[in-house]
């Protein structure tokens, strides 16, 4: 099939579980990001004045992941942690903020590796012409680009997509008209992969595009419990089998 016919032009990616997988203990991270960001705001000579700040700062992350899980709506972690340092009397300046988050999850981005086949698909779709983009419900911008980076990932992506610029998380229709329209494509023209029926295949499904289960690292006994039930357009369970499938559905799409 010649470039000009291609009926497939853009595939989107989730990034945890997906392009890259989570090795380490995930509270124990955010517990020791929570020290580590508390450190550097008093390195610059802000002083705290809850002596149990990183608890309070957590159990409002937890709180909020509840809340942003249950109405989709993406606020960035530095307008929460903003927040509380205001409640204290605190008026930190914004390179601080950006600073102390980066402490914050320097532990948790440690733990993060790439899949040995992520690169390899990603240049081999690449190379035969799709144009590649990242869709990821992340609370900190500059985290996902970090993680992007690190994994080598990021000559590949020509756009990064995460809801905390974006204001929605997967799987409101938002987020992924916005990223349909940061490639200029119908939604017929892209795909969606990602390790979550209701947040990735369902979320992009909505909108129109087709929606792609990768199961590699999925549990059968914590296959997450959708609404309604969802059917994706193919099950993977690696990324190295989507080139070949790509390609099928060029030749022969989906009705």
């Amino acid at each position: 099939m010649t470039e000009g016919a291609r009926r497939i032009a853009v595939i989107f990616f989730d990034l945890g579980h997906t392009l890259i997988f989570y090795t380490g203990d995930l509270n124990e991270a955010l517990t020791r990001g929570a020290q580590a960001m508390v450190d550097a705001l008093r390195a610059r000579g802000y002083p705290l004045i809850s002596p149990s700040f990183e608890s309070e700062f957590l159990e409002r992350l937890h709180r909020y992941y509840r809340w942003r899980d249950q109405t989709q709506i993406e606020m960035p972690t530095a307008r929460l942690l903003d927040d509380i340092l205001r409640a204290q009397g605190l008026e930190v300046a914004p390179a601080h903020l950006t600073e102390a988050l980066a402490a914050f999850y320097a532990p948790s981005e440690d733990c993060w590796q790439p899949d040995d086949d992520a690169v390899p698909t990603l240049a081999r779709l690449r190379q035969a012409g799709y144009r590649l983009g990242l869709i990821s419900n992340a609370g900190d911008a500059a985290d996902v680009y970090r993680l992007v980076t690190k994994a080598g990932l990021h000559p590949y992506l020509e756009h990064l997509i995460v809801s905390a610029a974006v204001g929605w998380r997967k799987p409101h229709a938002a987020i992924f008209t916005h990223a349909l329209h940061c490639f200029g494509v119908e939604a017929a023209q892209a795909v969606m992969v990602g390790d979550l029926l209701w947040a990735d295949v369902w979320g992009a499904q909505q909108v129109g595009m087709r929606g792609v289960w990768l199961t590699r690292h999925i549990e059968p006994s914590l296959v997450q419990i959708t609404p309604a039930p969802v059917t994706p357009d193919a099950r993977l369970e690696r990324l190295s089998q989507l080139p070949a499938l790509l390609a099928q559905w060029d030749e022969d799409p989906p009705a």
